[in-house]
């Protein structure tokens, strides 16, 4: 039998051969073309193919999460990526307008941590406590080399709320407090249809009672 479904990836960066890279566009993100083959599963190459690949800075986000409360802290903001979406469970055409984590890009040097602090003053006017990293992964890596690391915080929800953004950058954010009942509710119903979300939620669901008792005021 087999044990190829227990083995290490069998491949790395040194078997794929990069031929030409080329720079189709230069704006808020880049667009490159790269010709490339790699090595087959069953031996031998494949032929030269070329992909388009959207270069993204790397990005964080965070779910501020109240254990005193049993509340989370989610935004609401436009999403280009949105406009031409469909509704969850229906043929409406779907708000532009998503109910999110609060995230952002990464400065260059900038460490995951600091960015999402950052992007939590930023976004939703909120100093977050004691943070704990969940997963990274690529959101989208079939045509994005974008990394997305998201995090679970400690917030305190008795002052949160209102509309934030950096002005400079055309924000218009709503922050919004909820129950964390509420969230998975939106969860269950596809109103939050966000992956960064979903996974966030998901994971609250499984160490909530954790954070609870390490996180609550006494």
């Amino acid at each position: 039998m087999s044990d190829h479904g227990n083995a290490p990836l069998q491949f790395a960066h040194t078997d794929v051969e990069l031929q030409q890279r080329e720079t189709l566009y230069q704006g808020f993100f880049r667009l490159e073309r790269l010709r490339l083959r790699h090595r087959r599963f069953a031996g031998g190459w494949t032929p030269w193919v070329e992909r388009e690949l959207l270069m993204r800075q790397p990005a964080v986000a965070v779910l501020p999460y109240d254990p005193d409360r049993h509340a989370v802290v989610l935004i609401e903001e436009l999403r280009v990526g949105a406009l031409e979406g469909t509704a969850p469970k229906s043929d409406r055409p779907q708000s532009p307008w998503l109910i999110e984590m609060i995230a952002g890009l990464r400065e260059p040097g900038e460490a995951p941590e600091v960015a999402a602090r950052r992007e939590a003053a930023e976004e939703a006017g909120i100093v977050l406590g004691q943070i704990e990293p969940l997963y990274g992964y690529f959101p989208s890596a079939g045509g994005t080399n974008e990394w997305l690391q998201l995090f679970c915080a400690r917030v305190d929800t008795s002052a949160v709320g209102g509309v934030h953004g950096v002005d400079g950058e055309g924000e218009d954010i709503r922050v919004r407090v909820v129950s964390v009942e509420q969230a998975n509710q939106w969860l269950a119903e596809g109103t939050i249809c966000n992956a960064a979300s979903i996974i966030a939620l998901l994971w609250l669901r499984l160490n909530e009672a954790r954070l609870r008792a390490q996180w609550a005021s006494a």
